[in-house]
This record gives C-alpha cells, structure tokens and sequence, in this order.
C-alpha cells in the first residue's frame, strides 16, 4: 500500500527562488504539451506521443533562444510534468468514455503562475536524498530544511514539492507500507461499533458516546470575515492585495489543517479500537445543496470517512458502508418496528410498537451498526435486518439521504 507523508519545509531566499525557477519551468512545459495536444486535435492529426512530446519540448526546446532557460532546473522535473499532462489525458479520455469511476473531468486546462497550488515531483533517478543533518537535498535547489513531526517508516520513492496559496512549503514522499507490520502494530480487538455522523453533534458511537463538532469553520468565521473585508479594499495587482490574500489563505489554512487533524486523531482511535466500523454513506454533494451548506461543508464527512477508509485497508480493519437511504432515524433498534419519518426538532422519540425512549442519534447509531452486520445476537449470531421498504412521504427528496441526515 502507497502512503503520503508530508513535511513542512522551510527553504531560505535563494532556495525560493530556485524553487519558483522549477515551479515556472514545470509550468510551462504541461502548458506546452496541452497546446501541442490541442493543436493535433484542431488539425485532426494523430497525438503526439511521449516520447515525442519530450524530444520537442525539453530536448530540442533547451537548444532554443526562447526555451534555454529550461535547463537552469533538473530534467527530471520536466519529464514529470510531460507525464502529469500524459495522465490528464488518459483521465480524461477514460472518463469521456464511461471506464472511470468518480464525475465527470473536463480537458486538461492550461496552468497559470497565479494558480493557488504550485508543485514539482523527484523520482529516485534525480538523485535526491536526506542529508546527515535531516535536510531534504533537491538537485539545483540545494539542501533544505525539513521540520519533521515523525520518523519515516521506509525509505521513499519519490518527493513532491508543493508550496500552497499561503505561500507555505511542503514535502511529500511516497512510502510503500509493509500490510504485515502494519497490522502488527494494531491492538487485537472484537470490538465493532456504528457511527452517525450529523451537525449537533459531529459523530454519535453505537455505546451511546457523542463526539461533539469543533465547527472550525463557524469559529474562525469572525476573523475570515475581516481578512476578506481588508483584502476587498486594496487595489489589485498592488503588493498590498497581494499580502492581503495571502493573510486571506493563512486563515483559511488554519481552518483545513486543524479540521484535518480532529479527523486523523478521531479516526485513528476508533481504528485502533474497533476491529469492525460501520459508517453510512452519505451523499455530502447533495446535502451541500440545502441551508445546511456551509455546516455540512465545516463538519467534512467525506474526509473523515476517506481516513477510515484507507486507516482500515492498512491496519487490517473492516469498514462497512450502509446504504444511504436507510431508515436508521425511524427503526425502531429494539423492536425493528419502522415509526415514519420525523422532523430534525425530534431529538428523542418513543417507539409505538415496544414504548422504549430512543435518543435519535443513538438509535441511529445502533441501527447503522445493525444494518452492517456487525451487531451480535444473545447466541453470537450476526444480526441483519431484512429489507425495509421506504416510506411514501421519503421518495422524492431530490436526492437527499433519508435518516438524520442533519442530526
């Protein structure tokens, strides 16, 4: 399995601008690569291939009065972006023609100096390396200094250098895991649980813990608020909007990364100590449609459930996604009995069937847990409802999940 481990770097002066030489070079060969594409396509002429592409564009290109300047950074970086262009293609064709999952992806688009993300990829064959005193050695960039908040399990494949809109640098490496060791390093464990996931709270256990939502979003919404006001009145294209923006993306930083990491530390823990997890799979672009946007967006279910997902493949875990359109906020966990739909106001209702007072999330979470197939009965066999047939009053929601969507 093929992780990510990113590391804040903190390049000096010429350092950043080796590192902006690098960037703009990458630049402009994808950038060459989409019009030598377009230009074949226009002309109704086959597309050039790679091989091609690298001959023209960085070989022969280098020999050019325009194009010198290309040979100021390493080759390996150029050949990088010729193949990042080569893979939007491919992308793009197979989805055009229905063979890839996911939405819909467009043509590869023209990149720009002023895109928010700038990045540049090494493979083993730069000739990179860890210095003796921990720095990140990049060839015609030099030794730069790496923070490092961990050791790394293994020694990487390649590094990407990535400088956000904040204007931070990062280092990511591509470490191949050991599945072995890594599902060593877990506790054993039978426990399973169920999770619902909603707004009040952001994520209610099947033991009947409620995790509550930091909402990083609402919180910081007072000081987004007067960057963004403070960015609106300088003049554009002066240098003060320019250090206004990046004031603006610093914030917004601030918000994605300490959102980011609840999610590693929740998701990390209910790993370790469940063997079994049951989430709901929840439609996060339809619900983010509705008035409860910008908390759907704040709360980041599909981030959370992305992390579960890929901690529960490396450690040997099981995770179990629900249909979406499951009755979980009507059914009744005792009984089974089904008692209608119920507005968001209902937090705590009683079953008509067997009188048992339900706390909606709980119950929610119990019945998540059921419908997985991780629940036990008294004799140690797996419980599993049968079929439920949805209420007349839930079809036509406009695509939006049933349940406590919201809760």
């Amino acid at each position: 399995m093929q992780l990510r481990y990113a590391f804040r770097l903190y390049p000096d002066a010429a350092q950043r601008a080796a590192l902006a030489r690098a960037f703009g070079c990458a630049r402009v060969v994808f950038n060459d690569a989409v019009r030598a594409r377009e230009d074949a396509r226009r002309a109704e002429l086959p597309f050039p291939t790679a091989g091609q592409l690298s001959t023209r564009l960085i070989t022969q290109a280098k020999r050019t009065a325009e194009r010198s300047w290309l040979g100021e950074v390493s080759a390996v970086v150029l050949q990088q972006s010729l193949r990042d262009a080569e893979a939007a293609y491919k992308n793009f064709f197979a989805s055009f023609k229905g063979t890839r999952k996911g939405p819909k992806l467009g043509a590869p688009r023209l990149k720009s100096r002023k895109d928010a993300r700038q990045s540049i990829r090494f493979t083993a064959n730069a000739r990179w390396h860890l210095t003796g005193s921990g720095r990140l050695s990049l060839p015609k960039i030099g030794a730069v200094k790496v923070k490092w908040s961990r050791t790394l399990p293994a020694t990487p494949s390649s590094v990407t250098v990535i400088k956000d809109a904040a204007g931070r640098y990062f280092a990511s490496f591509v470490i191949d895991t050991d599945p072995a060791a890594d599902a060593a390093r877990m506790p054993d464990t039978d426990q399973s649980i169920g999770i619902d996931l909603g707004l009040s709270h952001f994520a209610v256990l099947s033991t009947g813990e409620k995790i509550d939502s930091p909402r990083f979003l609402r919180r910081a919404e007072k000081k987004l608020k007067k960057a963004q006001r403070e960015l609106s009145r300088k003049q554009k294209g002066s240098k003060n909007r320019d250090k206004a923006r990046r004031k603006v993306a610093r914030a917004h930083a601030q918000v994605a990364d300490a959102r980011r990491e609840f999610h590693h530390q929740l998701s990390t823990r209910l790993i370790s100590e469940n063997q079994g997890i049951a989430v709901e799979d929840l439609s996060v672009k339809a619900l983010a449609r509705t008035r409860l946007a910008k908390s759907v967006h704040d709360a980041g279910w599909a981030q959370f459930i992305n992390m579960l997902q890929y901690k529960a493949q490396r450690y040997g875990r099981t995770l179990v996604k629900i249909g979406r359109f499951e009755p979980t906020s009507q059914t009744c966990s005792t009984c089974g009995a089904v008692d209608g739909p119920k507005p968001l106001s209902v937090r705590e209702w009683t079953c008509t069937a067997c009188g048992t007072v339900h706390d909606r999330d709980h119950n929610a979470a119990l019945n998540v847990k059921t419908a997985a197939g991780l629940a036990v009965s008294a004799c140690g066999a797996p419980v599993r409802p049968g079929v439920i047939p949805a209420q007349r009053e839930e079809t036509g929601s406009q695509g939006l999940p049933t349940g406590n969507r919201a809760a």
